[in-house]
């Protein structure tokens, strides 16, 4: 006599939100015009509250948040024949778009020394977690400065998070890591900031 058993599959986490938008950019992908407005209806709030939270509220140079977040989205749209899913994710594509055009404006900016330093917004996006609720305060006025000393990386990722307020998961998506990863490299960046702000107050 034989006992069957049946293995039941773990269930995986699905967003449906992101997976009727993966739909819409692929359907853009291959040319469906409305398909191609809803991506760039979908993108442009966060494409603009990204350049603002990297540039702030002043020009890099000729540039403005406004001007930048512009040319992101022209940018995606000319990627946009060329995508495909390969197990991605177009946020991942948007926001590597988004830091390459950034970047071109720090790049232009620094060929302009009248061009001020940019400022963090006053808004910081609430990420529910006391390390970060604690440094929101001190960090607010010190944040554009301080962020210039963290790796390349720790810095997107406290920007996504703190700033623009994205979840781990979403920043994960945004920079292709995972979740946890995620978690690790914010861990370290906020521990570096606090030291910087102690060291700082003390010498006060």
């Amino acid at each position: 006599m034989t006992t069957s058993t049946t293995q039941t599959r773990p269930q995986t986490d699905r967003d449906p939100a992101k997976e009727e938008f993966e739909r819409v950019v692929l359907a853009a992908a291959r040319g469906d015009e409305l398909a191609r407005n809803q991506t760039l209806a979908a993108i442009q709030p966060m494409v603009l509250k990204y350049c603002r939270a990297r540039i702030g509220g002043h020009h890099v140079s000729y540039l403005s948040a406004a001007d930048v977040a512009q040319e992101v989205c022209i940018a995606v749209l000319k990627a946009l024949p060329g995508y495909q899913d390969r197990g991605g994710s177009f946020t991942h594509l948007v926001y590597a778009i988004a830091a390459n055009k950034v970047a071109d404006a720090y790049r232009a900016a620094s060929r302009d020394k009248s061009s001020p330093m940019p400022e963090i917004p006053e808004t910081i996006g609430d990420m529910g977690e006391p390390e970060s609720q604690a440094l929101a305060s001190d960090l607010r006025a010190q944040m554009g400065e301080l962020l210039l000393t963290l790796p390349e990386l720790q810095r997107e990722i406290l920007t996504l998070r703190i700033v623009v307020g994205l979840t781990a998961g979403e920043t994960a998506q945004a920079v292709g890591l995972t979740s946890g990863h995620v978690r690790v490299l914010q861990h370290r960046a906020l521990t570096k900031l606090r030291a910087q702000v102690s060291a700082e107050n003390k010498w006060r």
